[in-house]
């Protein structure tokens, strides 16, 4: 089945450390051996790491630059400063301790949603611009939205690198938009997509709603499972999305038209028999399609 979709994500701060030493070199662009999608962008790539690679050999205040102190600060400098000779692993893997990614559940998926993941997901990433999850990269740290000397601040170097290659890539796809505001910064939106989606999330108690702020990367991850499990195209496919608390579609208060727009999901009281009650009636569907299949095999038989 043809997917016209694609799914915007952010990259994940936390990372696993390590490697396949033995993995051709992302960084060599004059090879045609590079197992690295965006490849155009390692010249931009090239360049950001230097800047960055001086910055940390000359400034003092690094616990400010990374947002880190002691063990962990030490950790991203080697990391950064080894850039360049570091073992490589599938981005999908490196950012697996990311909160979102632990919810997406990439192992458990089956190997056709996997694949659909690794072939239509892209992220984004403060170091590398764009990605593919099979993209090959090494341990590193950095920010979307630091300010590197020489550089600037990071969203603003890719906006005019990656947006060409990303709005290209989009053209007449229902796209998904999880990515935070800084990450959206280093993109110059063309509107090339047929429609794009964003979402947000609230929790209504006693008549009043407020916006989610905890457990939202959680969700995105769950909702990436089910878009590459259910091909989901289109916000009528997540009346079928089961999210984690019972978020459920408010087309009310969504804001919605021909080039998609803002969906809002709202968890309310007795969300838990509403999906019981929806959980029921798939089953009777299922159990009524069931019956009609057998029904026409025996009159195959007959």
């Amino acid at each position: 089945m043809s997917v016209r979709f694609a799914i915007l994500m952010p990259s994940a701060e936390g990372k696993e450390p390590g490697g396949n030493p033995l993995a051709p070199d992302m960084f060599d662009y004059r090879s045609s051996n590079t197992f690295n999608y965006f490849s155009d962008l390692n010249a931009e790539r090239r360049t950001l790491i230097d800047a960055l690679q001086r910055y940390i050999a000359a400034e003092d205040d690094l616990e400010k630059f990374f947002g880190v102190k002691d063990e962990t600060l030490r950790e991203a400098v080697e990391a950064n400063q080894a850039i360049y000779n570091s073992p490589l692993m599938a981005a999908i893997d490196r950012y697996g301790p990311g909160v979102m990614y632990q919810a997406m559940e990439f192992a458990a998926l089956p190997t056709g949603a996997q694949r659909r993941l690794l072939e239509n997901g892209v992220i984004f990433s403060g170091l590398f611009g764009l990605l593919r999850p099979d993209d090959l990269i090494p341990n590193y740290r950095l920010k979307m939205d630091a300010t590197v000397e020489e550089i600037g601040k990071v969203s603003r170097y890719w906006r005019p690198h990656l947006s060409p290659a990303l709005n290209s890539l989009l053209t007449g796809k229902a796209v998904w938009n999880l990515l935070p505001g800084t990450h959206e910064d280093a993109w110059e939106d063309d509107q090339s997509y047929a429609q794009l989606y964003r979402l947000k999330f609230y929790k209504e108690q006693d008549g009043e709603r407020k916006p989610v702020t905890h457990g939202v990367k959680e969700l995105r991850g769950n909702l990436v499972h089910f878009i590459v499990t259910e091909l989901a195209d289109s916000v009528e496919a997540l009346e079928d999305w089961e999210a984690p608390g019972g978020y459920e579609v408010d087309y009310e208060a969504s804001e919605l038209d021909q080039k998609g727009g803002t969906i809002v999901m709202v968890s309310s009281p007795g969300w838990e028999k509403r999906r019981k009650a929806r959980q029921k009636m798939r089953a009777e569907i299922e159990a009524e399609k069931r019956a009609r299949r057998e029904a026409a095999a025996a009159d195959d038989d007959e």
